[in-house]
């Protein structure tokens, strides 16, 4: 309620300022306004009761504006004013899922034998459409019977997929929470029924509303595939993971806690390996980029610490080491400090071993380990190692 009144303020604020409201202003300032019909509601009525005009687009308030001479409030209760009823009667389906589904509630159910005649009138359109396509000429009598099947044809199909749109509401609900908005899923579950119709022979005998199914479950899932995800799963990989997670709900309820990835793989008669796999490749990826904290000043990936990178008092120490070392090598005989610099790594980070040393300098492996140890013993001379006592641990 907290939102709602912030809301309401801040559109009090800007209905004073400019005068009056659009639609738009409205729904910019409630995301997901498909989900929050109540919310929507008690906008507009608390708008109402503060008398402040509302439009539905920028066009009617120029027509306000030219009617008043410049006063769009004055018109408020007038032809160009909306109401809190012209509000909803105008928003559409992508704004109110409500509205949809009351709308689509309207529709009566089909019988069998309705299903059947409206199936022949599509297929009976769709012959004269093709009659009507061809070269040949017709007489004018029967293009226009013609021309009448095709309507008929066309009205039979709209009736024929209004009445099942609420198949496919029933299926798309199934889909929910895997990253498509639900308007998305019903609108691609109306294209898979739309084929359907286009698909569909009366002369098999099976009931419309079986055949649909497939066709709106294959359109779905196919866009959840497509859309869902920002790295892309196959379309029959997206059904494991449903059915995983599915198994997953049923396994809670029945335990009382999370399956382990042996009880699932039992249920789905695969191997444990099978099931951690799945449900790794069905994690969401999150943007580095996402904003963070009540202020949304910061992004997640300033929060997240780069394990593979040194810590800036570690290089300055690194740094500082180096430095001691390069004082500490120049006072050696060069031979020396050479073996040193190759036998631990100190000029590019490769360590040699005694015999590639010996290689480089001409000289044999015990001999390169002689002059090696005496250097170490040098190192160890108080004038020397105390110069590096610091940065021992």
């Amino acid at each position: 309620m907290r939102i709602v009144e912030e809301t309401l303020a801040r559109l009090i604020r800007q209905a004073r300022t400019q005068g009056y409201l659009t639609y738009d202003d409205i729904l910019s300032l409630v995301p997901n306004a498909e989900s929050k019909v109540l919310e929507l509601e008690t906008l507009f009525a608390q708008l109402q009761e503060e008398n402040l005009p509302v439009y539905e687009t920028e066009d009617e308030v120029m027509v306000a504006l030219e009617s008043t001479g410049g006063d769009a409030s004055a018109v408020q209760g007038s032809e160009h004013g909306a109401s809190v009823a012209d509000v909803f009667a105008n928003l559409g389906a992508g704004d109110i899922t409500d509205l949809y589904f009351r709308e689509m509630s309207k529709e009566p159910l089909l019988t069998a034998e309705e299903e059947m005649m409206l199936a022949r009138a599509v297929e009976s359109g769709r012959l004269a459409q093709q009659r009507l396509t061809r070269p040949e000429p017709l007489p004018v009598l029967k293009r226009r019977q013609l021309c009448s099947r095709v309507e008929e044809g066309e009205q039979a199909r709209a009736r024929l997929i209004q009445a099942n749109t609420r198949l496919v509401i029933s299926i798309a609900k199934r889909y929910m929470g895997q990253g498509v908005p639900f308007l998305d899923l019903i609108q691609e579950g109306n294209l898979g029924l739309m084929r359907a119709v286009e698909k569909f022979d009366y002369h098999r005998g099976f009931k419309f509303s079986t055949y649909a199914t497939w066709w709106i479950r294959q359109a779905i899932s196919r866009a959840v595939a497509d859309q869902g995800r920002t790295i892309r799963l196959p379309v029959h990989m997206g059904d494991k993971v449903r059915q995983l997670y599915r198994v997953l709900q049923e396994a809670e309820q029945t335990y009382g806690r999370t399956g382990t990835s042996e009880e699932i793989a039992g249920i789905l008669n695969t191997t444990p390996e099978r099931v951690r796999w799945l449900l790794k490749v069905s994690r969401h990826p999150t943007s580095l980029e996402q904003p963070v904290g009540e202020e949304e000043e910061r992004e997640l990936g300033t929060l997240i610490e780069d394990t593979e990178s040194i810590q800036p008092a570690d290089a300055v120490m690194d740094s500082l080491l180096r430095e001691r070392m390069e004082q500490v090598l120049i006072t050696l005989p060069p031979r020396e400090a050479r073996i040193l610099r190759l036998r631990y790594g100190l000029h590019n980070g490769r360590t040699y071993t005694l015999e590639e040393v010996g290689r480089k300098m001409g000289l044999t492996r015990e001999r390169i380990r002689q002059i090696e140890a005496q250097a170490l013993n040098r190192l160890r001379h108080p004038c020397r190692s105390r110069l590096l006592r610091d940065y021992l641990e």
